[in-house]
């Protein structure tokens, strides 16, 4: 029986641990930073956290940017280098091997899933536009920090 005890306390413990570790991971997703990709991605828009697509994905982006969702981002070839190293280093993990990356963050399962009780209005909202306007709602979204409990829908 004291086995049996130790053995749940112990399961627990570690189910606690590894949610504590989850919550985390929800509110702060990327530390990651280097000055060029954030000139250089941030000056168009949110210089998103290289944990929010995976690796193939970040090549796929990097080897459009002349086509850049609608823009040409092109850089030139030592700044896409370092960009592109940047990204894949820090990248998120694969969610298994599609035929085409999915390039658009918004389009991921996670991202639905995280978002899916925001309302169509709020997408629509002159000061949120758009899905992929993260600091519209995530106060600390420059910083990486995407805690639900400082989001801010705008009025």
């Amino acid at each position: 029986m004291k086995r049996l005890n130790r053995f749940v306390a112990l399961a627990l413990a570690a189910s606690s641990f590894v949610m504590s570790t989850s919550v985390l991971a929800d509110m702060r997703i990327s530390s990651a930073s280097n000055p060029v990709w954030k000139a250089e991605c941030g000056s168009c828009h949110l210089a998103y956290p290289p944990s929010l697509l995976p690796a193939d994905a970040w090549r796929a982006v990097m080897a459009g940017l002349d086509k850049h969702f609608g823009a040409d981002a092109s850089v030139d070839a030592k700044t896409a280098a370092e960009i592109g190293a940047f990204l894949e280093k820090h990248a998120g993990a694969s969610r298994g091997k599609t035929a085409k990356p999915n390039l658009r963050i918004t389009e991921t399962a996670w991202f639905k899933h995280e978002h899916d009780e925001v309302g169509a209005a709020v997408w629509r909202s002159p000061k949120v536009k758009t899905p992929s306007n993260c600091a519209a709602c995530h106060r600390g979204a420059e910083q990486g920090n995407f805690d639900e409990h400082d989001i801010r829908l705008p009025k």
